[in-house]
């Protein structure tokens, strides 16, 4: 049963992305799972963004990966309860959570600040984490693929300004993410800036 359903969410996640290109949506959006879709808590941030956002921060959630849509509804479920009932945040703290399974999992989205870099760059930026420990691996193309289309996304949609700049979480805080090996991906993306 698990499998067919996860087999039916990649196939209407597979429509959906074509039914975008064919003019459903700005051409440059991808799918993204919606908070309901996987499961969410209620949100109780208010913070707003103010867009055009400037920058970008990807870090990791050094945790365990997740390959299938299934597994990343239960792995963004867990990050979630981990930073509202364990650190008592009002949300999940990433912007958008990205999967191995090639799918982006909505967190606060494109309006609501964000808890990832810390109080200084929260305001300025969204964040993007993705699910599993990237020090010693590097996470599969089709998820690389994901985070760079969600940044084309949010061009496309006027969230983020054409110059953004993509950060590491290590260029913002003293930290190890997002892993090694993410953050030698993201040094040759075309908007990093250290």
């Amino acid at each position: 049963m698990a499998r067919s359903c996860a087999l039916l969410s990649w196939a209407l996640l597979a429509l959906f992305a074509l039914l975008g290109a064919a003019g459903g949506g700005p051409a440059n959006c991808i799918p993204i799972v919606s908070r309901i879709e996987w499961g969410a808590l209620a949100s109780e941030c208010s913070a707003n963004l103010r867009r055009p956002v400037r920058y970008v921060v990807v870090s990791h959630t050094a945790g365990s990966t997740c390959d299938n849509p299934a597994s990343c509804r239960r792995q963004v479920q867990n990050v979630q309860h981990y930073h509202v009932r364990t650190l008592h945040w009002c949300d999940v703290g990433y912007n958008f959570l990205i999967g191995e399974d090639g799918l982006v999992y909505e967190g606060r989205g494109w309006n609501t600040v964000g808890a990832h870099s810390g109080p200084t760059w929260n305001p300025l930026s969204l964040g993007i984490s993705f699910m599993g420990n990237y020090m010693n691996r590097v996470p599969p193309a089709r998820a690389i693929r994901a985070a760079q289309s969600l940044l084309a996304c949010g061009v496309a949609l006027g969230v983020l300004m054409p110059n953004y700049d993509v950060k590491g979480h290590r260029d913002v805080q003293p930290t190890l993410s997002p892993g090694d090996q993410l953050y030698e991906i993201i040094q040759k993306w075309p908007h990093y800036r250290a």
